[in-house]
């Protein structure tokens, strides 16, 4: 056992396993409506957990590492005992699942890293503290709602009033707080990977979403350019959520990576 932290996990059909790691203040549901179904359909078992600081799994004191949440993977995998096993990230969950993949090849058939990164700039590195900043100290208004889908979403999805409004009230209810959640936030806050990432030796996918504002294609590319023989594939009319936005298109590739 490499870490103490307990997470709460989801097991989800049988055949072989898919292990879904989800972006940081968010829940393993994420991966419930598109993303586990097509990996059902498809014969294989898909397992979903949340990460620690993300309720019910322990929030233990930050700062977290990116490490950390590696270690927690690695515990996973080993105590279930479904390793080597394929791994989808997305967003933090994707710079786990590389790390992961650097760090345990062992335990990792493929990996597909979706609207992912590898060292973090002025801008994003600033936005990911004040962001943990606004998430730690728990005042919540419509405008934090508003800030996420302008975050998360495509143009296409933010024109549309009944998808717009849908995504407004997800995040009015459910609000991102916490000190979990906002160290989640800080690990994204990372040192330049890309000559690290040259030791990879597992089939690695990498997938942009073309309207990206939090990881744009450009520092999606940087991982697969950095990683031997990765795949890139960038999907259009899509944001940083794009698995939620472009579901069909987005299975299609994770599948076909899967498959081959």
């Amino acid at each position: 056992m490499v870490s103490d932290t307990q997470v709460s996990y989801q097991v989800h059909g049988t055949g072989e396993p898919v292990l879904l790691i989800p972006p940081a203040a968010t829940r393993s549901a994420v991966w419930l409506s598109h993303q586990v179904p097509a990996l059902l359909r498809a014969g294989y078992q898909a397992i979903t957990f949340d990460s620690r600081g993300t309720p019910p799994s322990a929030v233990p004191l930050g700062p977290y590492r990116l490490a950390d949440l590696v270690a927690d993977a690695v515990d996973l995998i080993t105590g279930l005992g479904v390793g080597p096993c394929r791994v989808v990230g997305a967003s933090l969950g994707a710079m786990v699942a590389q790390e992961l993949t650097l760090a345990r090849p062992d335990l990792v058939t493929a990996a597909a890293l979706l609207c992912t990164r590898c060292r973090t700039d002025f801008f994003r590195g600033t936005a990911a503290r004040a962001l943990a900043a606004r998430v730690r100290d728990g005042d919540h208004t419509d405008y934090d709602a508003v800030g996420s889908l302008l975050q998360l979403f495509s143009a296409r999805t933010l024109a549309d009033d009944h998808a717009a409004a849908d995504w407004f009230e997800v995040f009015r209810t459910f609000p991102a707080r916490g000190p979990g959640l906002a160290a989640q936030y800080e690990a994204t806050v990372i040192d330049d990977r890309r000559a690290a990432l040259r030791g990879v030796r597992r089939p690695c996918l990498v997938m942009g979403f073309a309207e990206d504002v939090l990881t744009p294609p450009s520092l999606c590319r940087e991982v697969a350019d950095s990683i031997p023989g990765c795949r890139y594939v960038q999907i259009a009319e899509c944001g940083h959520f794009g698995f939620l936005e472009r579901p069909d298109e987005v299975n299609a590739v994770l599948l076909d990576f899967f498959g081959t």
